[in-house]
């Protein structure tokens, strides 16, 4: 490969939440003495990528930070051509223009501005579930009420939307907003077109307008190809308000830096409006430059690398966890880099609380995560955007020291 995708990157000590906390609860403590002595941590719970960036990212920002000075700034013609022309490439998006696109923040921000400009407080939000801990958290803290779509496992293992319930409970809370992540977090499922258009036909019969959560776009496996919410006909065009940002592609969290796309003038005045309230959702400049450097051709072939890596790296560990962990099941994403285990059947048959079970894989340093606060009552959610010889060590030591009973 061209890109370096198998150095183990010494993290520790630069600000990484991944490698230098815990999840909780067994990160109020820091953590220190959670990890058994003798093991080294594998960071595989936050949503971000222990792989060196592309190198254009760093020397579109190495050349900015040369020049000395980094007061106010607008964004330049070229970062709204870059997304453009990124869309365009990535995802066959046509007739985007600068006048679609707005900054955000980020996408959590993003997801209450375009509510707050086409709900109340007060109103009731359709999630699917399980879902993402940042929707639910960020729902709450702004006067939302979530209501929750269970997605459904098929006779092949693959997670389906139930539009029976989604339209029941649309109506039976009128529902005026959705949250749709696509693709799926923490499911791992990359929808397919007549999915989305059947969804968006019960949005558009109910009045329902749609916030599309799609910054793992970019992260489908191979076989796999995301479609665009915005995409599946001329309704779901106008009545979408889906976000981006270049952050989960090119592991850029750090930096805070997102994207709306908003077709309908009428939503895009408001959700504008709403985001300029708070007089902080404003671009920082080296953000800019960090999506002028990953929207490039050297960035869609680091891309296209990181995909092969990254299928290598979920069919492994599947394969893994089917062969050696009887009662752990997993339904194998599609896209993302994360695995939803459910171990309900093994904790049932080995007397294991889920408590006992998250903490014992992160005392032998697999620092996984505690699924329930997503919604899935016997899940573990697992980072698999390391290493390859890492998602080997990590299987490994599960196998020797937590599924060993």
């Amino acid at each position: 490969m061209r890109f370096d995708f198998t150095s183990l990157m010494d993290r520790r000590g630069m600000d990484a939440i991944a490698v230098d906390q815990l999840p909780v609860p067994f990160g109020e403590d820091k953590g220190a003495a959670r990890v058994d002595k003798g093991f080294s941590r594998i960071p595989m719970w936050v949503a971000d990528m222990n792989f060196p960036v592309v190198p254009s990212v760093i020397q579109a920002l190495v050349a900015r930070a040369e020049h000395p000075a980094f007061g106010y700034f607008y964004p330049r013609d070229s970062y709204y051509e870059a997304i453009v022309r990124w869309q365009e490439t990535q995802h066959g998006v046509t007739g985007l223009s600068r006048e679609n696109i707005g900054y955000e923040n980020g996408v959590l921000g993003g997801v209450i501005s375009a509510l707050r400009a086409v709900c109340s407080r007060g109103d009731s939000v359709l999630l699917h579930s399980p879902t993402y801990v940042g929707f639910t958290a960020v729902l709450e803290n702004n006067g939302f009420h979530s209501v929750h779509s269970p997605l459904k496992l098929d006779e092949k293992g693959v997670w389906r939307m139930d539009f029976a319930d989604m339209e029941a409970k649309i109506q039976k809370f009128h529902i005026h907003g959705v949250i749709l992540c696509s693709p799926h977090n923490p499911c791992g499922r990359v929808w397919e077109e007549w999915e989305l258009a059947r969804a968006m036909e019960i949005f558009r019969d109910n009045g329902v307008y749609v916030i599309s959560d799609e910054i793992w776009s970019d992260l489908t496996l191979e076989g796999y190809h995301h479609i665009p919410t915005q995409s599946v006909s001329q309704d779901a065009r106008m009545r979408t308000m889906a976000l981006y940002a270049p952050s989960k592609t090119f592991n850029l969290a750090g930096l805070v830096g997102s994207y709306h796309i908003i077709y309908d003038p009428w939503l895009r005045d408001r959700v504008l409006k709403e985001a300029s309230l708070s007089r902080y959702n404003e671009m920082n400049v080296l953000s800019m430059h960090g999506l002028l450097g990953a929207y490039t051709q050297e960035g869609a072939l680091w891309l296209a690398e990181l995909r092969q890596v990254l299928t290598r790296n979920v069919e492994y560990a599947c394969d893994y966890i089917e062969t050696h962990f009887p009662g752990v099941f997993v339904a194998r994403p599609q896209g993302t880099y994360m695995l939803f285990l459910d171990c309900g059947a093994w904790c049932e048959s080995h007397g294991k609380t889920m408590d006992e079970l998250v903490e014992a894989g992160i005392r032998v340093g697999v620092i996984w995560q505690d699924g329930r606060p997503f919604f899935g009552s016997s899940h573990i959610r697992v980072n698999l955007a390391v290493p390859f010889s890492l998602v080997q060590e990590a299987m490994e030591r599960l196998r020797e020291h937590v599924f060993c009973i």
